[in-house]
């Protein structure tokens, strides 16, 4: 196992090996198996890490700009981009509507022709 790893990776790494071991497989292939794991959960936890790093900085360099610009223009910014593009929640309910209304429109110029 890897000596970098936690011991709670190691145990977890070990039990997943354990619980998919075929019959006839021996106690080196399994710990490889385990081994294998464990550089997996190594490499999603280090993933993970630096997602978190990246989305900290943005966070603060968020802060930092609407510190230095002030409230009122980067509120007026914020609304300025909400009038520009409307969200997907809205669009999705305004969409079944358009149909309802479209389809009543559509049967009423098929029966009056």
């Amino acid at each position: 196992m890897n000596p970098n790893s936690s011991k709670e990776t190691q145990q977890e790494a070990l039990k997943v090996a354990k619980s998919i071991q075929k019959p006839g497989q021996t106690k080196e292939q399994t710990k490889l198996i385990a081994q294998g794991i464990e550089k997996g959960i190594s490499e999603y936890k280090k993933q993970q890490k630096a997602k978190a790093r990246e989305r900290d900085k943005q966070r603060k360099q968020q802060l930092k700009v609407k510190s230095t610009v002030g409230e009122n223009e980067a509120d007026d910014q914020l609304d300025q981009n909400d009038f520009q593009s409307p969200s997907k929640g809205a669009m999705f309910m305004i969409l079944p509507w358009g149909l309802l209304i479209m389809s009543w429109f559509l049967f009423a110029l098929f029966f009056t022709r």
